[in-house]
């Protein structure tokens, strides 16, 4: 059965890429680039716990003669451990929330490839997944919101913690009808109560939120629209801007919302053309203007650009940073893998990458070296590369977190910004013909956004091919939590 799949498994797969890398519409004036020289793997992470399964090959990889001796079996971790495990699939986002009266809870989506995971997680259950995660070495799941957005809200699951508001909107890997989903999840985080499901958006796939939670915005992507839409009252949505001719990803957000950091996926010249981060005026949106105005304030580009996901805003000593994460490679390009990087945006007008985070599996590109016979290495959605990172809280993190795909969940000290290195890692990769609800599954699939328990050390996150992870840090990385 394994083999039978397999074909056609990759064939959906190629042409959901080539949907997403597809001929884009943005312009860009005065383009910025990174003076950054030729990037190095960051130092690797040495292990200390005696419990440990140290990798077997170069850093961040998963060598064939693994799974052919059974090693890639047993998974592989430093300086972490397993607390809890839940499910067999996952996607793209993990969201943790504290509700009003003090209970926590997991959101995590389960269709990571729209539609053939809707097809296979039908067996279990379709949509996003809510966690009680009182007792974190146990999560008990409490529902499964099925709403339009939430059977598949690609890359656009977000909470907004300060209203207690679940927000997607409709997406794929490509771009799909931006109906927009909201729950309330402050009441009572294990049971959402759906507010609202409405068509706010011309096209959806990503998304970002305001701090202040008034504010949900759609990026279309393929669809080439930015959407703002008022969710001040959520039960009664408004649109109150739309752009079009744009191809965004990741949208994320100063703390005041007047300031819009923009993962830029492509122009006109080609997908990879003009790729990197575009920082935008979005005061007059926030202030709710009549006909308002986006304008941009500056576009940066770097070296090793691939797909740019997201790009997260926090500060160190006052000063403002972005952790910028690019999804798999330069397929068009010069087959370079992205990977992740620290941007300087204390002048929003002249961003500078200030270093980068990367594997040293990274280096050879996709598809090159003895790497490329490795399980789920030449599969353009899977491979050797990063999708998202993300820090603990925004003030002073010494700490980041990253899904690299087939290369597991992995953790950076960034005490350091200039010098960033690699203090622990947790893959747990699927055997072929393991047994799993997707058959044609293979290795790891990390692609979510992880998020944080700071308090018991923890790192949630979920892999495609198996499922949510809640992940205990040790040794040197669990004191790089203390705030």
């Amino acid at each position: 059965m394994l083999t039978a799949t397999r074909p056609a498994a990759r064939r959906l797969l190629l042409a959901t890429a080539a949907l997403v890398l597809g001929t884009a519409t943005f312009a860009v004036a005065d383009l910025g680039t990174a003076a950054d020289l030729e990037p190095r793997p960051t130092p690797q992470a040495r292990c200390t716990g005696a419990n440990d399964l140290p990798e077997t090959a170069q850093q961040g990889r998963v060598a064939l003669a693994d799974y052919v001796s059974g090693r890639a079996a047993q998974g592989y971790r430093c300086n972490a451990a397993q607390v809890a495990h839940h499910g067999t699939s996952g996607g793209f986002k993990v969201e943790r929330y504290t509700d009003r009266t003090g209970r926590t809870c997991a959101y995590y989506d389960s269709t990571l490839l729209f539609p053939r995971d809707v097809l296979f997680n039908a067996v279990e259950g379709l949509g996003v997944i809510t966690l009680d995660m009182t007792d974190p070495r146990n999560p008990v799941q409490t529902a499964t919101l099925t709403s339009p957005a939430m059977l598949s809200p690609h890359e656009s699951l977000l909470v907004n913690k300060k209203r207690g508001i679940l927000a997607a909107v409709l997406g794929n890997p490509a771009t799909n009808l931006g109906i927009v989903d909201l729950y309330d999840v402050g009441t009572d985080c294990r049971s959402p109560e759906l507010l609202s499901s409405t068509r706010s958006a011309a096209f959806g796939h990503e998304s970002g939120f305001t701090r202040d939670g008034r504010t949900f915005w759609v990026a279309g992507t393929t669809g080439g629209n930015l959407t703002a839409v008022d969710i001040s009252d959520p039960r009664e949505p408004v649109q109150v801007f739309e752009q079009t001719g744009v191809r965004y990803h990741g949208l994320r957000l100063s703390k005041d919302g007047r300031t819009m950091y923009v993962a830029v996926t492509g122009g006109s010249q080609g997908a990879m053309s003009t790729a990197g981060l575009r920082v935008l005026d979005v005061s007059e949106v926030q202030d709710r203007r009549p006909d308002p105005d986006v304008s941009v304030i500056s576009d940066l580009t770097w070296q090793t650009v691939s797909i740019p996901q997201s790009a997260e805003p926090f500060t160190r000593g006052g000063r403002h940073y972005l952790l910028e994460t690019d999804e798999y490679a330069d397929y068009q390009g010069d087959r370079e893998i992205g990977a992740a990087r620290i941007i300087d945006i204390e002048n929003p007008k002249r961003p500078k990458v200030v270093s980068d985070i990367r594997l040293a599996v990274h280096e050879a590109g996709f598809g090159s070296g003895e790497q490329a016979l490795d399980p789920g290495a030449l599969i353009p959605v899977q491979g050797y590369a990063a999708h998202y990172c993300s820090v603990p809280y925004v003030k002073n993190p010494k700490i980041v977190a990253c899904s690299m795909i087939l290369s597991g969940l992995r953790v950076f000290d960034i005490s350091n910004l200039r010098r960033p290195r690699e203090i622990a890692y947790f893959n747990q990769p699927v055997l072929p013909g393991s047994g799993t609800l997707q058959p044609s599954a293979v290795g790891a699939f990390a692609m979510a956004r992880p998020a944080w328990d700071v308090r018991r050390r923890h790192v949630w996150y979920s892999d495609g091919n198996s499922g949510f992870y809640v992940v205990a840090l040790r040794g040197p990385a669990r004191k790089l939590l203390r705030r």
